[in-house]
């Protein structure tokens, strides 16, 4: 299961190259940079972005999703009202939920790591949404209320 908490995108890029097979002299023509340079991303928490949209382009992987999921877990819109609600900027629908973010929570619930109120509280998933997750993707009956 992936952490969405505390994201370490080198080691993520990693992964996605080797499950690709992708040869190094491939990724260093596509990315414009040496081997040593690679290695160092490999290594980084942290990417900027146009070297993330080169990555995602490469490994046809979308990496930005991964931050997108953590935005969705980790800091769930205020119930505040905010004075910067009007933009010119693209809106975005907050509750678009992967298959993964899905199992993560249900995986919460189930190994009894939270309660479903809890869930429900801290990500502020609609009690609706939650129980129509539990019966589609889980045909358990002892999850914990």
């Amino acid at each position: 299961m992936t952490n969405f908490k505390e994201i370490h995108i080198g080691n993520m890029i990693e992964k996605r190259v080797t499950e690709c097979g992708m040869d190094i002299s491939r990724i260093c023509s596509f990315m414009k940079c040496s081997k040593e340079e690679i290695i160092k991303m490999y290594e980084a928490e942290s990417l900027d972005a146009e070297a993330l949209l080169r990555w995602s382009k490469l490994l046809e992987y979308d990496f930005f999703r991964i931050y997108t999921q953590h935005l969705i877990l980790y800091a769930p819109p205020s119930p505040e009202k905010s004075n910067c609600k009007k933009t010119a900027l693209p809106q975005f629908r907050k509750n678009i939920y992967t298959r993964e973010i899905i199992d993560f929570i249900l995986e919460l619930i189930e190994s009894g790591k939270k309660t479903k109120l809890q869930v429900i509280d801290d990500y502020r998933i609609p009690k609706t949404t939650l129980y129509k997750w539990i019966e589609k993707y889980r045909k358990t009956t002892h999850m914990q209320t």
